[in-house]
């Protein structure tokens, strides 16, 4: 899987900042506001940050390895 830089940059910011950050917003909110399905929002949103997470790892690991070709080319 190849990514843009700017798409990588993107879903590195949403995976690291967004996500955690709404998944802590919603749990505490829903406990001092009785919202609904904590557990099940949160344990979304950590399920889809853990994917994005796996995908950035799969594009860098293809980076990465493309450039030590394109290095070992020279």
């Amino acid at each position: 899987m190849k990514l843009s830089n700017k798409a990588y940059d993107i879903l590195k910011w949403i995976a690291l900042h967004l996500l955690p950050a709404a998944g802590t917003l919603y749990f505490a909110l829903s406990k001092i506001w009785g919202l609904p399905y904590a557990v099940e929002i949160v344990g979304t949103i950590a399920a889809v940050d853990t994917f994005i997470g796996g995908l950035l790892g799969l594009s860098s690991a293809q980076y990465k390895k493309l450039e030590e070709l394109e290095e070992n080319s020279k």
